[in-house]
């Protein structure tokens, strides 16, 4: 059961939560007597054991694991190569989804009839576990394999909003046509994602989602397993969508300290109260931005007690435009490789900030889309 917090404000949440994997006598026999691949990570925890384990333990035939950015075990840091091999813990082979092969080739499948999908998102389009969900329900779909979600709570599902994607700006971090915060849990997600046709020439897979059991979409909660080794904490994972637009420019979120995504900061912004500097730490941040240099700024881990007490969730603006106008060099300020871009999902925030445009016009100017995507949202919604 995941570990609720106190919330300040209605709706009341519910005594008692249990995610998709849980629910094994839905997902069980569709397992029997199937050549199966497991796709998740360190996460995928039944009491004091991984699911995998569970899983063998209950003669299942698990043929191969499939693991996403930051290996099956989760100890791989954002962006770094994950090389397949083989678990050490079950024997069986490990196949990356991450680096070159972000799609299970036809080959990968040979021997499969069904894939188990259980991963814990983020409810933020730039955490790429959906694009992971994409590829394989595409692949799953073209070798006619079976996908079966064991849904999982959103730590962000409570609210939704941002900049929705154009897809002339579409990457592995942004694939679809949504905003920053979406809202959903990622089976619903994935119901949305066969739903519009996403995948490549518009094929469906056969998919199955089993929910969660007494999920809350309001619900404010700890997850009982840090989803990356960069988001350690509830506080983090809140703050997450609105200061990972910060990686596109040359401002720290805080990698290589003890509270990345809690905190901004850099060397040239002339703002702030709070100092830190990174540091190399093996396996979570090898060389974070800024390494070994004194950076000012904000550390938000109050803020973001407060705003997770909030009955209103909101993707905040104020930190990159604070951030912008307080920067000593605004012409280094966003990184020359675009990746801003794709993380804002379009070159408009950019051009927006750097012209002075206030808040309230910015937020105005995706609202229309906004609106629009919610109407769809509304189709694939289990809770």
């Amino acid at each position: 059961m995941l570990a609720l917090a106190a919330c300040a404000q209605p709706p009341k949440m519910p005594m008692k939560m249990t995610p998709g994997r849980f629910q094994t006598e839905e997902y069980l026999p569709l397992l029997a007597g199937k050549r199966v691949a497991f796709c998740g990570n360190q996460t995928a925890i039944v009491g004091k054991k991984h699911l995998v384990d569970s899983l063998l333990s209950l003669r299942v035939n698990v043929v191969k694991l499939f693991c996403p950015e930051h290996g099956f075990r989760g100890q791989a840091e954002a962006g770094a190569t994950v090389a397949s091999g083989k678990d050490a813990q079950t024997g069986l082979p490990v196949v990356s989804l991450y680096g070159k092969n972000k799609k299970p080739t036809a080959g990968q499948l040979q021997d499969v009839e069904v894939i188990l999908f259980d991963l814990q998102d983020v409810g933020c389009r730039f955490y790429t576990y959906i694009s992971t969900l994409h590829y394989v329900m595409e692949a799953a779909a073209e070798s006619h394999v079976k996908v079966i979600v064991l849904d999982n709570p959103n730590p962000n599902g409570f609210y939704v909003d941002g900049p929705v994607l154009d897809p002339k700006y579409q990457s592995f971090v942004g694939m679809h046509p949504v905003p920053v915060v979406y809202g959903m849990t990622i089976g619903e997600y994935a119901r949305m994602i066969n739903g519009e046709k996403w995948l490549a020439n518009g094929v469906q897979c056969d998919l199955t989602v089993v929910k969660i059991s007494g999920y809350d979409r309001q619900a404010r909660y700890e997850l009982p397993m840090p989803p990356s080794p960069n988001l350690q904490t509830r506080e983090s994972i809140y703050l997450y969508p609105s200061l990972c637009l910060f990686e596109g420019t040359n401002i720290s979120v805080g990698r290589g300290t003890k509270q990345p995504f809690e905190m901004y900061g850099a060397p040239l912004l002339k703002a702030g109260d709070y100092t830190f500097t990174p540091h190399a730490i093996p396996g979570v941040s090898e060389n974070p931005p800024h390494k070994d240099k004194e950076c000012r700024g904000f550390l938000l881990h109050d803020e973001a007690e407060q705003g997770l007490e909030r009955e209103e969730g909101q993707f905040n603006l104020s930190y990159l435009l604070t951030a912008y106008r307080n920067y000593a060099d605004k012409g280094q300020f966003f990184l020359t490789n675009n990746f801003f871009d794709k993380l804002a999902g379009n070159d408009q925030l950019r051009k927006q900030i750097e012209e002075g445009w206030p808040e309230e016009k910015i937020r105005d100017s995706w609202q229309k889309e906004l609106d629009r995507f919610k109407k769809v949202r509304e189709m694939y919604l289990l809770y």
